[in-house]
């Protein structure tokens, strides 16, 4: 069995008056991500992990955001086209863990329905999707939330 192993990480800038939506799930605050999609900085890690994982380069790399053909796109539809290239590669997830980094808003009542909506995503059973976050102690541009930033590592696998 060839295994592989995939490293993503994600910023992006907060902005009054914008949507928030981590992981596939629309958190009401009043901040979210100025960016080309709609800027789900945890999908975006996620889908670098796998990309890199599989040797497939990078989110900007297979999704430009000089491209009107992802502007405003969920970044859901992302991460099904990262993994069905990989499939494509005969590549499958094993599990995959991630960190989200923000000071507010609190996402733990958030975090299931993320799993859930990721899992279905990536095409895998929960039991291999983990979401954690954690704040900065008010450091950095995420403690003073003037960003949001995110980390993934996946292992996927292909039957030999």
């Amino acid at each position: 069995m060839n295994i592989r192993v995939g490293f993503g990480y994600d910023v992006h800038q907060l902005a009054p008056g914008r949507k928030l939506t981590i992981g596939g799930v629309e958190i009401p605050h009043d901040k979210g991500p100025v960016a080309h999609s709609d800027g789900d900085v945890l999908i975006h890690a996620i889908c670098d992990a796998l990309l890199g994982a599989a040797g497939l380069r990078d989110i900007g790399y297979q999704f430009p955001d000089t491209s009107v053909d992802f502007k405003n796109i969920s970044s859901l539809t992302l991460l099904r086209r990262t993994c069905s290239l990989l499939k494509e590669q005969g590549y499958r997830l094993g599990n995959m863990d991630s960190t989200l980094c923000l000071q507010r808003p609190k996402i733990k009542d958030y975090v299931p329905q993320m799993i859930t909506i990721l899992a279905d995503a990536m095409d895998t059973d929960v039991a291999n999707v983990s979401v954690k976050a954690t704040t900065t102690e008010k450091l950095g541009f995420v403690g003073e939330e003037k960003g949001i930033s995110a980390y993934a590592v996946v292992l996927i696998h292909k039957e030999a």
